[in-house]
């Protein structure tokens, strides 16, 4: 019996991560056991190496704004596991939580004695709470994030009204394959028979992949660039200034209210797939709702503002295009400041070619730490090695511990410096809480 907040979370945390041969089977098996609950409800299914959440995040506010009632699930949390499952963005409630984690937990253990490869893993489990939370609610439209990949993920075992891909590039190459093209027909794997599917700019292995997919299964794709295109109206600009046109919208103009160049290509996505899902409702398409949804949009730990002089960003950026997108921004809105970054990346990602991204900006101060990880199996790389080895206009500055290190570094900025802390979610998420307010 689980009865508390905590006992919820341990009983989550404490299963096993992935399975030797990945499969929906059991995902289905499990569902099975508890009704079905993912039946009945209209989703939009969102994939992609990087901009999975803000995606979403642009959506829910789109969506919010036209009068839908919108659930959500999305990974990983920031500051607490709530953060995932949420309805009209409130996250689901410690009770709620610990009442379907219960009722979760007696299939999970009969499912322990009955499948040879044991029950399910620990974001199955987070799937299935949430599906039984979504059936529960009876939202318009439920936002689904896919955790890696599509074709095996757990989410994957819905007909959604909207199929939506980012980008596709170097991440979970362990489970997804060492080439752009299997990486992408990983996440073609969410593309369903007859169902609209939006691709962002995408690698052309890549994309020839999808288009392939996407044509086999008869399914009609929307491509930025061709189908609906988005243009930056300043270029040095934090909070972009976008001109979007595509479908029913034209010359759509507004300030979008998440920060960062890559959030341009993120909300012509967006755009597009809400207009997509509004249509195949029979649902007026408000202007206004679109524009009120994309300039108040909020989503944690993407280039989030938690001090603004001088200016404190906290970015997510946990993979090789993801630190690409950064440095991108850094030369485009912050080139005439002195940036001041601290670093924490996990050992199991390319942190050597992270690094050098980031050391070949001429106007950043490095400091590279360590933190906890999401676990033992998955600690932080050991980045003194790295900077060594890495090249850069300031030498590279090295310390144990982050909390120090970012008391050093903010203490020692102007007004005008810029401070971001990056290379891991999972690490922006432990300093965070330095901002209880947020």
């Amino acid at each position: 019996m689980i009865s508390t907040y905590e006992e919820a979370l341990n009983f989550i945390h404490g299963r096993t991560k992935f399975k030797k041969v990945p499969t929906l089977k059991r995902m289905r098996r499990f569902l099975d056991e508890l009704g079905n609950p993912q039946a009945g409800l209209r989703y939009i299914h969102v994939t992609g190496t990087n901009g999975k959440g803000s995606t979403v995040a642009m959506l829910r506010s789109m969506l919010l704004a036209s009068g839908l009632n919108v659930g959500s699930f999305t990974s990983p949390f920031i500051t607490r596991f709530n953060e995932r499952i949420e309805y009209n963005a409130q996250q689901i409630s410690d009770a709620d939580l610990v009442r379907l984690t219960n009722r979760v937990s007696k299939v999970v253990a009969k499912l322990d004695q009955e499948l040879p490869t044991g029950g399910p893993t620990e974001f199955e489990i987070d799937t299935a709470i949430m599906f039984c939370y979504m059936a529960e609610k009876q939202p318009d439209v439920v936002l689904l994030e896919v955790g890696i990949g599509g074709l095996f993920d757990s989410t994957n075992v819905i007909v959604p009204a909207v199929s939506v891909i980012t980008t596709v590039g170097w991440d979970h190459m362990k489970y997804l394959g060492n080439t752009l093209k299997e990486i992408a027909q990983q996440k073609a794997g969410i593309i369903k028979e007859h169902v609209p599917v939006v691709i962002g700019k995408l690698p052309s292995s890549a994309e020839a992949a999808i288009i392939a997919d996407a044509a086999g299964k008869k399914a009609p794709l929307y491509k930025l660039g061709t189908d609906f295109s988005i243009q930056k109206a300043d270029d040095h600009h934090f909070f972009a200034k976008v001109d979007y046109q595509g479908l029913q919208l034209r010359h759509l103009k507004c300030q979008l209210g998440l920060g960062g160049d890559y959030q341009v290509e993120n909300a012509a996505v967006a755009i597009t797939a809400f207009q997509l899902f509004m249509t195949e409702r029979g649902l007026p398409l408000d202007r206004s709702a679109v524009i009120k949804g994309l300039t108040t949009v909020k989503w944690p730990g993407r280039l989030e503002v938690v001090n603004p002089q001088p200016l404190v960003l906290l970015d997510g950026a946990h993979n090789l295009p993801g630190i690409q997108a950064l440095v991108k921004t850094i030369q485009d809105d912050f080139s005439d400041q002195d940036v001041y970054l601290l670093v924490a990346i996990l050992a199991d990602k390319q942190y050597e070619l992270m690094m050098g991204e980031l050391a070949s900006l001429g106007n950043v101060h490095i400091t590279v730490t360590n933190f906890a990880g999401p676990g033992p199996k998955r600690p932080s790389a050991d980045l003194a090695a790295v900077a060594k080895q890495v090249k850069s206009r300031y030498p590279i500055q090295v310390a144990k511990e982050w909390p120090l290190a970012f008391q050093q570094v903010a203490q020692g900025l102007s007004e005008d410096d810029v401070m971001i802390v990056t290379g891991s979610l999972y690490f922006i998420s432990e300093v965070r809480h330095l901002f209880s307010d947020n």
